[in-house]
Order: C-alpha cells, then sequence, then structure tokens
C-alpha cells in the first residue's frame, strides 16, 4: 500500500502499515520472492545489486548516541563476515538534524558511510560494497531503527552478481535516493515496538 506525500512521491507501508517511507524506483520487495524476518524490510534494485533494508533492532542502552552508527556497522561487518582487518571500514559519520526528518519521535539519528568487502550467498568471492547506515533511535520504545543502502562499487568476476552486472540500463540508486529514504521515514503506528 502507498501513500502519496506532500511532494507528490509515494510512500510504501512498511512492517504492515506501522511506518512509511519513499522507497526509490525500480525497487522489488524481496518479501515476494522470500521469508523475512518480521523485524526486517528489504527491497533489491531491479537491474542493479544495490539493497535497501530497514531493520527495528533492540535499542542499545550501553552504546552513547554518538557511536551508536559505529556500533551497528561493526555488528553488520560481523553478519556480512567482513570483519578481518582491512575488510570493513567507516568513512565518516555525521548527525541528522531532526527539522530535516519525518520522524520526529526519534530522540537522535545518524548517517554512516563506509565500505566492507563481503561475499554473496557466501561465495568465496569478495564485491566491494558502499555501505550507507541511517540509525533513528527511539529509547521511549526501546528501539534502534537501521536503514541500510547496500552499493557495490566493485564485484568480482566470480560473484554471482558479476553475471547481471553488465545488462545495467535503469539508473542505480543513488545517495540522495538513499537520504530521501531517510528523510521521509514517518511512524504511523507505534504498536510495531510491541
Amino acid at each position: 500500500m502507498q501513500d502519496i506525500c506532500s511532494d507528490g512521491m509515494e510512500a510504501q507501508h512498511l512492517f504492515g502499515g506501522a511506518l512509511s517511507a519513499v522507497i526509490p524506483h525500480s525497487a522489488k520487495d524481496i518479501s515476494e520472492v522470500r521469508e523475512i524476518p518480521d523485524n526486517q524490510e528489504v527491497f533489491a534494485h531491479k537491474l542493479t545489486d544495490q539493497s535497501l533494508m530497514v531493520d527495528l533492532l533492540e535499542y542499545q542502552s550501553h552504546v552513547e548516541d554518538g557511536e551508536a552508527a559505529r556500533y551497528h556497522f561493526e555488528d553488520l561487518a560481523g553478519s556480512n563476515e567482513a570483519s578481518s582487518p582491512g575488510s570493513s571500514k567507516v568513512v565518516h559519520v555525521q548527525p541528522l538534524p531532526k527539522s530535516q526528518l519525518s520522524l520526529q519521535e526519534c530522540s537522535s539519528a545518524f548517517l554512516l558511510t563506509g565500505t566492507q568487502c563481503i561475499s554473496k550467498f557466501n561465495e568465496e568471492a569478495k564485491n566491494v560494497v558502499n555501505i550507507h547506515l541511517g540509525l533513528f533511535r527511539l529509547p521511549q520504545f526501546s528501539t534502534d531503527i537501521l536503514v541500510t543502502f547496500n552499493d557495490p562499487v566493485s564485484i568480482s568476476p566470480l560473484s554471482s552478481s558479476a553475471a547481471g552486472e553488465s545488462a545495467v540500463i535503469t539508473a542505480p540508486w543513488t545517495a540522495q535516493d538513499f537520504l530521501q529514504v531517510l528523510q521521509s521515514l514517518r511512524l504511523l503506528d507505534p504498536g510495531v515496538f510491541g
């Protein structure tokens, strides 16, 4: 289901309508293809190897706001098996001003940019992926909302992703598309947090 935002863009309902956000063009809802955990929404670009994920995670109270984005990036690196030396790097972290966000319930928000060397489907081949990570902290709901944009910059010829790489005609998603997702994220039903 979708709503029209004030700027004319369509906002897609997430988590059964509990949240919404403007999802970039050419997005395929991965839950139509495979089972996705209840605390996650996953979209993939129809023609590139880019993906976008929204995760509802437990609030990490032991981590200060300024370090929370790095904490989640390092956790993601562990999940991606990109935690060996040199395979994961934070480029920069910056706060997102609440005045530019639709999600006014967050106590703070951050944007992290980094890179990870990731293998797809546990393959041996490693791809270099720019990771753009948006973190919204909602301590009152014991929740951290993590929005992740995976943007491959170098795909190994031995990766299963290499087959579709040359066929890309449709414009890939950009950092600006991702920023629009972050700025348009909206809470519609706090009951989603339990």
